[in-house]
């Protein structure tokens, strides 16, 4: 084993550091210089090399490198270069703070050997995403960041209770493949697929990420969900239920797509369909399968920045973001509808693109599997991909009923950023070897044969006359969509009334007892201790003692005793209590 010194993570925690000290042109040399130099490092990384830390009786491996961690290393650089390139102009430094820390934190995550260095980047991935969101500065960013944090506090708390219950079933902190079915095997699979936006569990998602800023939505999109598919790669491949909650986030996030009328909320709900899409490969845990996945998973990385790039430009440029607000943008914004369609194409699996010789894989897995209900489920999906992501976003916001607006292709850093994802779409698609390479099982697989190619343009051609066809049906209204963030939006009222209503209750009742009663009770105890007993006493039929019978009779009646005896135990009693309350 090599020993490093050096994590891809601190990278990026070094270049936060130094953008506290720079400003300017040296702010934007920095934050484009900072993931390319990642990347080279990662390219060194020998499979040997590690970075190990004692922490009580475990070392802590902060550095695990393989082939799978590798290539998560390399699109997540790529990802940080485009949108640091997109983001360019912003002259603040909290979103560039926020996104290296964030970046940083997903590739401390990628490359973490250990259950607890894990956690620990997981945790600052959550908080410095939230800093995206809350960069727009507005009430409704304000609203949406406070509900991302608490449902990923949540998520976090049980991730955490489930790597701690495996330590102590196991009693290894490493990260590796989870075979056993027990209860801290199942949290760390519900923390990992909370992160995924794997249904019910997915509604901060379509929630925050339209609230994030132009630019910030660009490394939300990127990074969240994909660091827990990989987590997913890497400890649950070849869980059966992935296979169907996969199959069904398809599903889900077409469903809420195609009612969405926002633009940025149809692709917050596009994540939770394309991501359905690995999780179901991750399901599957076949090499092809997570061979697919893996490749999916880079070149959605890309394709969904792009589509999050075009609407960003959009909004930067006009202010704007719902469908019914938005059209003819295509005869003042040209490069931005080229590079829109682009990544719409890439997207639906169009021959050519990315998606086709990555998201078929995924499919081809499905058939060889004799998986036949899935298969289908995926083909519909990928027709309803084409629906909402391939033809309605670009549709409605540039080519619909023109508005009125003449906004114009937004800053050349976001024009270039733009260009240069497109770019990679098309590269992939062309030419898909260099990524097949990297992948983490040799990859024996040929999109480009008749039968792929014949069957994704029939389906892609019945898609889009369909959508041309219903079309009157899928124009956009003023409406809104529920989804399962209404619980806790609005269904937390209810919890709020109940508890601080139980808690009223319970505090009134408290005063009745111990401030009004036992005082008084005590008051009264004080002046006759003995009495108090006697009268007791009296009242259940025992003893001889006179109604009538003062004080002085009464201490003649009861033995002398029975009073030291009763300060002796009060006394105990007191001593026991303080004892066991403060020892």
């Amino acid at each position: 084993m090599t020993s490093s010194f050096l994590i891809p993570a601190f990278i990026f925690f070094i270049g936060a550091l130094i953008l506290l000290a720079v400003s300017g042109k040296a702010k934007q040399i920095l934050i484009l210089a900072v993931p390319v130099i990642a990347f080279f490092y990662i390219a060194r990384l020998s499979p040997d090399a590690t970075l190990t830390i004692p922490f009580l009786q475990y070392d802590l491996n902060f550095l695990h490198v393989d082939k799978l961690s590798k290539v998560f290393g390399y699109i997540f650089c790529i990802a940080a270069f485009g949108s640091f390139l997109f983001a360019l102009h912003i002259e603040g430094k909290l979103e560039h703070l926020s996104a290296l820390i964030y970046v940083g934190s997903a590739l401390g995550v990628v490359f973490a050997g250990d259950f607890f260095s894990l956690y620990i980047f997981w945790e600052f991935m959550a908080v410095a995403s939230v800093m995206l969101i809350w960069s727009r500065r507005t009430k409704k960013a304000l609203d949406a960041g406070y509900r991302y944090v608490l449902v990923h506090i949540v998520g976090g708390l049980v991730l955490l209770a489930g790597i701690l219950l495996h330590v102590h079933n196991t009693g290894s902190l490493e990260v590796g493949r989870i075979q056993s079915h027990d209860i801290a095997s199942w949290l760390i699979l519900i923390g990992f697929m909370l992160n995924a936006a794997v249904p019910p569990l997915s509604a901060w998602l379509s929630d925050a990420y339209p609230q994030g800023t132009a630019t910030g939505s660009v490394f939300l999109s990127a990074f969240t969900t994909k660091t827990a598919v990989y987590t997913m790669i890497r400890v649950f491949p070849g869980w059966e239920i992935l296979i169907w909650l996969g199959a069904f986030m398809t599903i889900y996030g077409i469903i809420y797509a195609i009612m969405e009328n926002d633009s940025r909320k149809i692709l917050a709900y596009s994540i939770i369909n394309q991501v359905g899409f690995m999780v179901c490969g991750i399901g599957i845990g076949t090499t092809m399968a997570i061979n697919g996945a893996t490749a999916h998973a880079f070149a959605h990385i890309i394709y969904k920045g792009l589509l999050w790039m075009a609407a960003g430009s959009v909004l930067y440029m006009t202010g704007k973001t719902k469908c019914t607000d938005l059209g003819g943008l295509y005869k003042t914004m040209p490069l931005t509808l080229i590079c829109c369609c682009i990544a719409a194409a890439s997207i639906s699996a169009f021959p050519l693109t990315s998606g086709f010789t990555t998201k078929t894989m995924i499919l081809q897995a499905a058939t060889s599997q004799h998986l036949t209900i899935i298969y289908f489920m995926l083909e519909a999906a990928s027709a309803g991909v084409f629906l909402h992501a391939g033809i309605k976003f670009p549709y409605f916001v540039f080519f619909a009923k023109d508005k009125g607006l003449r906004a114009a292709d937004p800053k050349p850093n976001m024009q270039w950023a733009m260009v240069f994802f497109a770019c990679l779409c098309i590269a992939i698609g062309v030419y898909p070897q260099p990524l097949y390479n990297i992948l983490p099982y040799p990859v024996e697989y040929h999109a480009y044969t008749g039968l792929h190619v014949v069957r994704m343009l029939q389906l892609l051609f019945f898609s889009g006359l369909a959508f041309f066809v219903f079309l009157k049906l899928l124009k956009r209204t003023e409406t809104i969509t529920l989804d399962t963030d209404w619980i806790y939006r609005k269904g937390s009222r209810l919890v709020v009334f109940v508890v601080t209503g139980i808690a009223a209750g319970i505090a009134r009742l408290g005063e009745y007892l111990f401030i009004q009663q036992l005082p008084r009770l005590l008051a009264a105890f004080a002046k006759r201790p003995i009495g108090i007993f006697v009268d007791a006493y009296r009242r259940t039929g025992g003893g001889k003692v006179r109604a009538s019978a003062s004080e002085p009779e009464l201490a003649t009646t009861i033995p002398a005793g029975v009073s030291v005896l009763f300060a002796i135990g009060f006394l105990f009693i007191l001593a026991f209590v303080f004892t066991m309350l403060f020892r």
